[in-house]
């Protein structure tokens, strides 16, 4: 068989979540920064994007990364987050699938018992220690970005729910937090579909309700995702992130547990050291950590540190060829769920 051009990737998930990294055959993506370059997919050419997190490619509960060299001097490797709405700044479980990939595949040199491995995304330098034995990553801790609310119980109108209180906050993107019982439902897998849809419909009516733009970070400018908030009998925050066009995080969500330590560092509930546990829609858990204190544009904000264990299953090779019928990727509604046109 012979193909033109091809990317590798691993495949790869982080308590469930589909994380797969393009470890080779990725154009070059032009851009000064890796916030540049994100800026260049999203705004001048998706094709990569839409090639990877379509049909027949791909599948609605999944993201793609992409594997890129770094823009800065002090990190071993960039990466950009790709979904079927657009790319993404940061997410900490495809990061902890990024560290992972790179460490199993021999991409960055692997030292036992941890490895520090520096990563340069869109959102800002990501410093992760990983757990290492016998060639198998065992564990992943991010030093995340710096997050800061944005707004607490901010009241918008709905007309399923009447007025509700939503957190808006950054993890690495911008959170729309919002306590599971105020839509009548809890955080159970049973639910997923209802949260799902539900999470999307307050997406759109937060567009209309709420702005939000980064101090600092220019082309970060929406809030991302709706994440639902409970908490469980031993203390455990449940969280349930929703995503375009409408489906649920399967992994307690990293970027999501950053934005919401922030929420409890605004409201005087959050010391340095203190340490909760994040558990998803199916059990999954990480660990989200106060390592510090600062300020974002003169906004108090926590410096998380989140762990977790990503698994590589398997790898794979995509044909890149100008022949292909669907090379632009197509999206039904039959699984990708009746809000599909969103995507467009």
């Amino acid at each position: 068989m012979s193909w033109d051009r091809s990317l590798d990737l691993l495949q790869v998930h982080c308590q469930g979540e589909i994380g797969k990294v393009i470890v080779g055959g990725a154009p070059e993506i032009p851009g000064a920064t890796m916030l540049d370059k994100m800026n260049h997919i999203n705004m001048v050419d998706d094709s990569l994007r839409r090639f990877v997190t379509f049909e027949p490619r791909a599948s609605v509960a999944m993201s793609v990364n992409l594997l890129l060299a770094p823009t800065r001097p002090d990190a071993d490797a960039g990466f950009i987050v790709l979904q079927a709405d657009r790319a993404h700044p940061m997410s900490g479980s495809n990061c902890i699938c990024v560290v992972t990939a790179l460490l199993e595949s021999g991409r960055v040199e692997m030292r036992e018992p941890e490895t520090i491995v520096r990563l340069d995304t869109p959102a800002g330098l990501i410093v992760a220690r990983a757990t290492c034995r016998e060639g198998r990553c065992l564990s992943v801790s991010l030093d995340n970005v710096p997050s800061f609310a944005e707004l607490l119980d901010r009241e918008i109108e709905t007309r399923r729910w009447g007025r509700i209180k939503v957190d808006i906050a950054f993890g690495g993107v911008y959170y729309a937090i919002v306590d599971v019982d105020q839509v009548g439902s809890e955080i159970a897998p049973v639910n997923a579909r209802y949260l799902a849809d539900a999470g999307i419909e307050l997406k759109s009516l937060l567009s209309e309700q709420v702005a939000v733009k980064h101090p600092v970070l220019t082309g970060i400018d929406e809030i991302a995702y709706v994440m639902f908030r409970g908490e469980a009998p031993d203390g455990a925050v449940r969280t349930c992130t929703t995503l375009k066009p409408g489906r649920v995080d399967r992994s307690p969500c990293g970027t999501g547990s950053s934005a919401n330590l922030a929420t409890l560092h605004t409201r005087g509930k959050l010391a340095a050291g203190d340490r909760r546990t994040s558990r998803s829609i199916i059990g999954g858990e990480f660990t989200a950590e106060a390592i510090g204190f600062t300020e974002v544009g003169g906004r108090p904000a926590v410096l998380p540190r989140i762990t977790g264990r990503a698994w590589i299953y398997g790898r794979e090779q995509l044909r890149i060829s100008d022949e292909d019928p669907f090379r632009s990727g197509f999206a039904l509604s039959d699984s990708w769920g009746p809000q599909v046109d969103a995507l467009s």
